[in-house]
């Protein structure tokens, strides 16, 4: 367990509250972002202060609706004030037009204005002026995303001298792809004033130290740890692989309530008594929603049996409809919907059922019950913790998880999953058909495996294994520098008075282990007959 004697200052784009205004007033909603609700899981307990935009402008008074928000959270809220021009190009911009398609490998999806940079830079200074009125030398900021990477060269200039960490939720690119970003340089070098640095994968990792040697040639690159020393100009940071999770238990305990299972038999009578296959995504077009739409028609051209015993749903959850890439995939999205339906739909059966709306937590966990098959079939993909929720909720243990090799929770769940690439419709409509003729004992074993992994590797160890990575002992512990490396990193981040970690050396178990590993080092896992997750090899070149 991690003791900090000052305060975490967390810091997003978004505050996991947004503030509406209604006729009758601005009012308070949760907010929906996937990086808010996972933050917000894993930080329940732990006091300090959540800064980010709360939907709002300059000339908004909203502290006392902020206060309200905070009265039962351990942390109070801080919120960036942004006008629209700041959201039109900084966000659906800068973030949405170049960063969100290059770090997903769609340069031709950019938009390179460079009014969009100017506008990028000045919201990060808005974001570093806050967190500078905010912090203290004790506190720890973390920072999170690619919509602020800017933000720790201008707090170091600000002469802000707490510990500051940055976690990037989204994958990050190869040289190759991330050369074509204009600023490269300048955010590269930003990006390095962090004390640590984490990824969702080794991939990520890799590419990062790639896009910094050729960047930067008199850069230097320890590898010897479990996680990396990087140095330039006298500054040195760690960068580390620290896989995302959620929070296991709240989603194990609510999809066991009664109200739950009732909904999702509720599901199952509607839409389908064989199998159902879900598919949960935001409207984008890295999710890979049209290539799933083919894969499952494929599936039906292929095998004519499976007509009127196996049914789609997928949920589009509505993201960025004022960006016209996102316009243009919603029509594409509906029309695949209808000419599938057009051409498979029986009397009593309609083969794809289409919901494009936000979905409750509680109706959420009924479809996760409800269905055979979780569909996770992403183009690319930091993390997706669809894939997580998907096996917390299957308490019955009955369903089977597809996913994409090219999701960040691929290489976790490879164990028990069926792994497929989503550009490929025969493969993907094989595992379909697979996984619907599975045996209840395969499918169980596979999902049991599954639930244990996706517990060990939850949010609260996301966390503590992010914090470890300024502790010099663990590095000892884990990396095979031993004491060379303890004291590199004592060098690099100092003995930071206000961030002392004690390890908890029964912690590190499976998920730990397995955030910090290389691919070559990465434990496999299988399940006993005694039910009991056992290490059986390693799962080289995996990644």
């Amino acid at each position: 367990m991690n003791e900090i004697k000052g305060r975490v200052i967390n810091v997003s784009n978004r505050l996991p509250v947004l503030i509406r205004k209604h006729a009758g007033g601005a009012r308070l909603e949760r907010s929906s972002g996937g990086l808010a609700t996972a933050l917000e899981a894993g930080w329940r307990d732990q006091p300090g202060v959540w800064i980010g935009w709360a939907g709002t402008g300059p000339d908004e008074s909203i502290e006392p609706l902020l206060v309200r928000a905070a009265r039962r959270r351990s942390y109070t809220l801080r919120s960036v004030a942004l006008t629209d021009e700041d959201i039109a190009k900084f966000y659906s911009g800068f973030a949405n037009e170049i960063i969100w398609p290059l770090f997903h490998d769609m340069p031709s999806r950019c938009n390179f204005d460079p009014e969009y940079w100017a506008t990028y830079q000045q919201v990060n200074r808005k974001f570093a002026n806050v967190v500078a009125e905010t912090a203290r030398e004790d506190d720890f900021v973390w920072i999170h995303d690619y919509h602020l990477m800017l933000t720790a060269a201008s707090l170091r200039e600000a002469g802000v001298r707490a510990r500051m960490g940055f976690f990037l939720h989204i994958p990050f690119p190869s040289p190759d792809i991330f050369e074509k970003l204009p600023w490269k340089k300048p955010i590269l070098k930003s990006l390095l004033e962090f004390d640590v640095i984490g990824f969702q994968g080794d991939r990520d990792r890799a590419n990062f130290v790639s896009c910094l040697e050729r960047l930067f040639p008199e850069a230097e690159v320890d590898r010897g740890g479990s996680h990396l020393l990087v140095g330039l100009e006298g500054r040195r940071s760690v960068v580390g692989t620290f896989p995302i999770g959620i929070d296991f238990e709240a989603f194990e305990h609510d999809a066991q309530r009664p109200e739950i299972a009732a909904h999702a038999a509720e599901i199952r009578k509607r839409v389908s008594d064989d199998v159902l296959v879900l598919g949960v995504d935001r409207l984008d077009y890295t999710k890979g929603i049209p290539e799933r739409l083919k894969s499952f028609r494929l599936l039906l051209r292929r095998f004519p049996e499976m007509r009127g015993h196996i049914t789609l749903v997928q949920v589009v959850v509505p993201s960025r409809e004022e960006i016209p890439n996102y316009k243009h995939l919603r029509r594409e999205v509906e029309l695949l919907v209808s000419q599938i339906n057009g051409e498979f739909t029986e009397p009593g059966w309609v083969p794809v059922h289409y919901i494009h709306r936000n979905l409750g937590r509680e109706e959420l966990l009924a479809y996760y019950r409800a269905a055979d098959i979780g569909l996770v079939t992403p183009l690319k993909d930091g993390m997706n913790l669809v894939a997580k929720e998907f096996c917390a909720a299957q308490i019955d243990e009955r369903g089977v998880l597809i996913v994409s090799e090219f999701a960040g929770a691929g290489p976790e769940l490879r164990s028990g999953a069926i792994i497929v690439n989503p550009n490929d419709f025969a493969e993907v409509s094989q595992a379909l058909y697979d996984a619907a003729h599975m045996t209840a004992e395969d499918k169980r074993s596979r999902m049991r495996l599954l639930r244990q992994i996706v517990k060990d590797h939850n949010v609260h160890r996301w966390i503590r294994s992010f914090l470890q990575a300024l502790s010099p002992s663990d590095q000892a512990k884990a990396g095979a520098g031993g004491d060379r490396w303890a004291e590199r990193i004592v060098s690099a981040v100092g003995s930071h008075a206000g961030l002392a970690v004690r390890v908890d050396h029964k912690m590190p178990g499976v998920a730990l282990i397995a955030s910090s590993l290389s691919p070559r080092s990465r434990p496999r896992y299988t399940l006993g007959k005694d039910a009991k997750l056992r290490v059986v090899g390693t799962a080289a070149g995996e990644d």
